[in-house]
């Protein structure tokens, strides 16, 4: 089994928010694929990133799936696809292994 996690910030550059449209557009396409999401929206989580001498900070949302098999090109397609939703340069999307306890 493993947890995929999706971290997507809350803003664009300009620091205008997404629409909470987008976010549910998201959630329902991975609640139909993997028959369960978990979004965290609530929780203060908050991304600093660094490029070169600049830093930034970034509110985001985490969602969360858990599946058997990582099918990397199909989860590629899905980080190209959530780049251009979300005008980002990078999304991640990580995933690790887990057990059930």
């Amino acid at each position: 089994m493993h947890l995929v996690q999706i971290l997507l910030p809350r803003s664009d550059n300009a620091g205008e928010p997404f629409a909470n449209e987008d976010f549910d557009r998201v959630k329902e396409e991975l609640a139909n694929t993997f028959e369960g999401v978990t979004a965290y929206f609530r929780v203060p989580a908050e991304g600093v990133w660094r490029q070169g001498k600049e830093s930034g900070l970034d509110e985001i949302v985490i969602f969360e799936v858990m599946t058997e098999e990582v099918d990397l090109p199909d989860w590629r397609r899905r980080r190209a696809e959530l780049e251009r939703l979300f005008r980002q340069d990078m999304v991640i999307i990580r995933y690790l292994p887990m057990a059930l306890v």
